[in-house]
């Protein structure tokens, strides 16, 4: 791989506790993931991006740390962990963990030691106002499950900020020590050999916190100063940072206002990840288009992430009030499937009706977008969601291996989640097992999708153009192209067979080829009638330099 891994990497998204359990007590743990690898690497996974591994109190599934140094023991130890690097490694699998610095647990020695004394060393590691402060029931990231982001702590005799949940204390970003200390643990995982760092909420992590300033600034040099340090230690270490922010922000999350690419190596896209959500539940490609169209163009070495479903709800909140009804009406149209009057917490298979064919055509469209492809656990199999679980953890049910009891993800009796069971979805009906042996199942097509993608180069690192065509409809077209080709993608959004004219790409064409598609179509000719299948897909070979 090149030192920009990361554009032709797919990244492959789980939580260790869900995945899989090699000894009997429930929880998945590291040793169990190691025995999975395999199943990884055949799939055509490249980085492995964990969510939180450290030991945690677990009030927010691992995202209340209470050790930076560590892992959480229901996984394994340091050694276990040591052990999963130099297993993937031999895979060519690298491994990027969660980096949850706006905030630790308030059972982290840290805190409690700012809470009991003023001239604790630790004190200024936090975020206080000795007032009630005005915006104290401002700027909530869960409504309806937070009632304040200010929290009066009778020990500490002041007022606490929390931009999560009140048992996630802010640490202060303006501490020149609390800064030191992220950069250290930085240090200490890249040590041990990770390949880089997922930035959990990253616009708040540099918010310099102003108590009754429900605006306060955000010190973007504190990016550079990381992305810095992380390169210094690690030239190839990436950055992926979670920034849901204003389109004209975006820029700034990359590099400097210079040109330069020295912040944030990806983001996740969350803007196209709206308008892909409500394309598919128009069945219209006009929003990809204006998606398309509308993202900034990134500085040398800038990359998107792409992603359909990922660990969290779908956040419509980009969308207006009358599109985030239509996306809710198709996807989620019960009150139990919403959460937080923005977001829909569900899988895109049963979103999608359980239709093999819209489940195709929305991974197909996500993979041959430019950018880097982030696929959640599960989901290449077509996994449910238990919708009797509480918020998120209704997309956070274990692993299904096989129709063994507990879907084969554990001996025990009592799951860290129950597994979903019976119906549709259940683990009896849907397991990597009885997939595997089907070479026409979801995942024998997400393998051969994904081994297709390795052929397609100018997708990660090359251009993505929209082909703007007469009477396309449903039917989205665009090409990607780089130093070592062309590729050129259809794909009908919509129920109805359409043939388009792509005569004007024909003088290009030197090995006109579909690599990929939804079933055998006559050659291209001179790509003067050109079919898709309703909810179909062509992926087409337009030229090859290298």
């Amino acid at each position: 791989m090149t030192d920009r891994w990361y554009q032709k990497a797919v990244i492959y998204c789980l939580d260790i506790d869900t995945f899989a359990d090699s000894d009997g007590d429930g929880c998945g743990d590291i040793r169990g993931l190691i025995g999975r690898l395999d199943y990884l690497a055949r799939l055509g996974v490249t980085c492995l991006w964990l969510n939180p591994i450290h030991p945690s109190p677990d009030q927010d599934d691992g995202y209340d740390v209470s050790d930076f140094y560590n892992v959480d023991p229901r996984f394994g130890n340091l050694g276990d962990f040591a052990e999963l690097l130099h297993q993937a490694g031999n895979l060519g699998i690298k491994v990027i963990i969660d980096l949850v610095v706006n905030h630790t647990s308030d059972k982290h020695p840290w805190f409690q030691s700012a809470r009991k004394s003023p001239d604790s060393p630790y004190r200024n590691w936090y975020v206080w106002s000795d007032t009630e402060p005005a915006d104290r029931k401002q700027g909530m990231v869960f409504p309806g499950e937070q009632n304040e982001t200010w929290t009066y702590d009778r020990t500490a005799k002041s007022w606490y900020y929390h931009r999560f949940y009140k048992f996630q204390p802010d640490l202060n970003i303006n501490n020149p020590e609390v800064r030191e200390e992220i950069k250290k643990i930085c240090a200490f995982w890249l040590q041990l050999g990770v390949a880089g760092f997922r930035m959990d909420a990253v616009p708040f992590i540099i918010e310099e916190t102003q108590a009754g300033n429900p605006n306060s600034p955000k010190d973007m040099d504190f990016i550079t100063e990381l992305r810095q340090f992380v390169q210094w230690r690690k030239g190839d270490a990436v950055l992926l940072a979670e920034a849901n922010v204003e389109p004209d922000q975006l820029k700034e999350y990359f590099g400097d206002s210079g040109g330069s690419a020295n912040r944030i190596h990806m983001l996740f896209d969350f803007m196209l990840n709206t308008k892909l959500m409500l394309a598919l539940a128009r069945q219209n490609p006009e929003p990809v288009i204006e998606a398309l169209r509308e993202a900034p163009k990134l500085p040398a070495g800038g990359q998107w992430a792409t992603f359909l479903r990922n660990h969290d709800e779908v956040d419509l909140s980009r969308l207006t009030a009358e599109q985030r009804e239509q996306v809710f009406a198709e996807f989620g149209p019960d009150e139990d499937m919403q959460l937080y009057g923005r977001g829909i917490r569900r899988r895109l298979a049963p979103m999608l009706g359980n239709d093999r064919r819209r489940v195709e055509l929305a991974y197909a469209l996500q993979f041959s977008l430019r950018g880097t492809p982030v696929v959640r656990y599960g989901e290449e199999i077509g996994m449910g969601e238990d919708l009797s679980l509480p918020g998120r953890n209704s997309i956070r049910t274990p692993m299904q291996w096989s129709a063994l009891p507990n879907a084969g993800f554990t001996t025990s009796n009592e799951p860290v989640r129950p597994v979903i069971d019976g119906g549709d979805f259940g683990y009896q009906t849907v397991n990597v097992s009885l997939q595997r042996h089907d070479p026409a199942s979801l995942l024998a097509w997400f393998e051969r999708m994904i081994r297709t993608l390795r052929e397609a180069p100018e997708v990660g690192s090359g251009t993505c153009k929209h082909v703007d065509l007469p009477d396309a409809g449903s039917i989205l077209v665009h090409r990607a192209d780089d130093v070592t080709g062309t590729m050129v993608f259809v794909h009908n959004l919509g129920p109805s067979d359409g043939v388009l004219d792509l005569s004007s790409l024909y003088p290009e064409a030197e090995f006109p080829t579909d690599v990929l598609a939804d079933q055998e179509y006559p050659d291209l000719g001179k790509f003067e009638a050109v079919p898709v299948a309703g909810h179909g897909y062509r992926w087409i070979r337009l030229r090859r330099y290298a």
